[in-house]
């Protein structure tokens, strides 16, 4: 009878304590925000990896659309081979399905555990001098009552995981998208530049020759020919530096594509001078265009997943509750081991609770509580930063598309300068040297013009990223 009461008297004081932690957990919870409402709803996955792989088209991640809005079927090659071999992507969509798969083991968590052994044994019974066999085969079943949902929010907060490294997949597919994108248009940039730079070198090596030819007849000074024959170096130096950075692009381009670098003989390029010019593109967009980035939408799930793990750290102050369940089929032979007059079989609850573990508990609440605080924080802060990001691509291509139009300008006025000199040259007005220095003034307004293009060609793939890929 006294081992009773003590019993009683232990495990009311367990609870006891347990619920005044508890209770003391809630009191401290002051200032704490809400968290902003979900606008990532987790779906629910088929059973094997290839129906999940199929439930989500990756190219709607990367928004198709905006690249072909460039007509350029090299482009869109490029990226739906970055799409299909990058390597960065695929590492993103492994730590997915990681994600996806600690799901489930959480939801394993609710199943009943369930342990069977057997053990024969060769026994001398008490008060008699002959030996037997015995076979026992114990059956023990444990389940933990989840009537607290402890184990319902640790489920959620696996979803709200899996949720977020969707979103990381989505901006690492928006990410190479962009790389491989800006890289391949640098790449149209630069050999428009080499084939122009070339054409240069020429007509500097031809005026170069045609000032040494003037210095021997007494024309010109040394001084001349020495300035000339300066420009064709450093034209070739140019041209040298040109070639370099161009096989260093195609070498990140391949990166980009998963491609071999033998493999790159085999790209094939647009001429950007033959490309259209970009079209229904709007130049303003509403603040409220950056919610649908994923770092915004991560950032704003890692705020909720934070208040659901503080109330996960709440619920560790209420104690668990397990239902028991114990069998032990115990006989002298095997063929009558599993019947019920040689069965002990038995059931039981137990409310089990830690003792001294409040100050851990409420430490870990504290720290879940911080972390909640750093999550509000990291949510304004890249709400700042994605409106930052969005207005500076504005500029950009704003102020590039100015700059493209004056020069284009320009170089109709330098097309229209360089006629009338040829006219002159025919009439025998100037000399050749005039008109090729006018040539040289014309392909250098034509490489910036191109450059330019490029450029705002690259803008536009800033603000296609700025906005998460909705444009």
């Amino acid at each position: 009878m006294e081992l009773k009461r003590l019993t009683a008297v232990i495990l009311s004081l367990s609870l006891l304590l347990s619920q005044g932690g508890y209770l003391s957990a809630v009191a401290i919870e002051e200032n704490i925000k809400p968290p902003v409402t979900e606008k990532v709803k987790y779906k629910k996955q088929k059973k094997n990896k290839k129906d999940k792989e199929e439930k989500i088209n990756k190219l709607d991640y990367i928004n198709l659309d905006f690249w072909k809005r460039y007509n350029d079927d090299n482009l869109n090659y490029f990226i739906l081979r970055a799409m299909e071999s990058n390597h960065d992507l695929k590492i993103a969509s492994e730590n997915a399905d990681i994600y996806f798969e600690y799901i489930k083991m959480q939801r394993s968590r609710q199943l009943p555990s369930i342990g069977v052994g057997g053990s024969p044994g060769y026994l001398k019974m008490m008060n008699t001098s002959d030996y037997d066999w015995m076979f026992m085969a114990p059956v023990f079943v444990n389940y933990e009552a989840d009537i607290f949902l402890k184990n319902k929010d640790k489920i959620t907060l696996s979803k709200k995981d899996y949720e977020m490294s969707l979103l990381d997949e989505r901006a690492a597919y928006i990410s190479v998208a962009s790389m491989t994108g800006t890289v391949y248009f640098n790449i149209l940039k630069i050999n428009k530049a080499i084939e122009i730079q070339e054409e240069i070198v020429s007509l500097r090596k031809e005026i170069y020759e045609l000032m040494k030819l003037s210095n021997e007849e007494g024309i010109i000074s040394i001084q001349d020919v020495i300035r000339a024959d300066k420009a064709y170096i450093k034209g070739y130096t140019d041209l040298v530096e040109l070639k370099k950075q161009k096989l260093q692009l195609i070498n990140n381009l391949a990166v980009l594509t998963g491609t071999k670098p033998d493999e790159t003989a085999d790209f094939k390029y647009s001429d950007i001078e033959q490309l259209n010019d970009m079209e229904n593109i709007p130049d303003n967009f509403m603040s409220d265009s950056i919610t649908k980035r994923p770092d915004y939408l991560k950032s704003e799930l890692n705020v909720e997943r934070a208040g659901i793990d503080i109330r996960v750290a709440k619920k560790e102050f209420l104690p668990s509750i397990n239902i028991s369940g114990m069998s032990i089929f115990n006989a002298g032979d095997l063929g009558s081991i599993f019947t019920t007059k040689n069965a002990i079989i038995g059931i039981s609850g137990l409310i089990a609770g830690e003792l001294f573990s409040g100050g851990r508990k409420m430490a870990n609440l504290r720290v879940k509580k911080s972390v909640y605080e750093n999550a509000l924080q990291n949510y304004e802060k890249t709400n700042l930063t994605a409106l930052q990001e969005l207005n500076d691509a504005l500029v950009k291509v704003k102020h590039d598309n100015d700059k493209y139009d004056k020069n284009i300008k320009q170089n109709e006025l330098e097309i229209k300068d360089y006629s009338l000199r040829e006219m002159k040259f025919n009439q025998g007005v100037i000399s050749k040297l005039e008109l090729i220095q006018s040539k040289e003034n014309l392909l250098s307004t034509k490489m910036l013009v191109l450059n330019n293009k490029a450029d705002c060609f690259i803008d536009y793939i800033g603000l296609y990223k700025a906005l998460g890929a909705n444009i």
